[in-house]
């Protein structure tokens, strides 16, 4: 599935599923709670896959941000889609897939007034594979070890997406 076309799944303020719509539709200066997932992918190494958004990205275009986000199709199952996703955006297949942070929630606002609304389950997982991006998704990449990215983010947290931001202090809270 491509992002043409991609259904997202809509939700009351308890979490519960009311509805779908289109994605392109949803993601405006009024965007509608609604699904979606974030993961952060390691190597052998231990080093976290930062991407640094592509610029045709409708919010947040050409920030850093964690490995890969997006939003499960009505009736698929989270896993399903965080699979679908890692190989569409970066070319991997992963291993290890855990849920860490299962109701993590944020809304933001980007620059140009575009609001994330959304309840956000946060991965794990770990690949061996080289990757290989989608230029329409990402527009760099890089392999870091967790304390440089913290640093960077505490340093410039204008520089990455809101949701990294705060997801890392959950992930690696001591």
């Amino acid at each position: 599935m491509t992002d043409a076309g991609e259904r997202v799944v809509l939700l009351d303020e308890s979490g519960a599923a009311i509805g779908e719509a289109d994605k392109a539709s949803v993601h405006g200066v009024d965007t509608p709670l609604h699904l979606a997932f974030s993961c952060h992918v390691y190597d052998g190494e231990g080093r976290i896959l930062v991407t640094r958004r592509a610029l045709g990205k409708r919010t947040w275009p050409g920030v850093w941000t964690n490995s890969f986000c997006g939003h499960p199709a009505p009736g698929e199952a989270m896993t399903d889609a965080v699979t679908r996703r890692a190989q569409h955006e970066l070319g991997i297949t992963l291993s290890n897939l855990q849920l860490v942070l299962p109701s993590f929630r944020y809304r933001a606002v980007d620059a140009s007034g575009v609001v994330e609304n959304e309840v956000c389950p946060v991965f794990t997982a770990t690949t061996t594979d080289a990757v290989t991006p989608a230029a329409t998704e990402v527009a760099e990449w890089q392999w870091v070890q967790p304390t440089a990215l913290l640093a960077a983010v505490d340093a410039a947290p204008w520089a990455f997406s809101p949701w990294i931001t705060l997801q890392l202090p959950l992930l690696y809270a001591d």
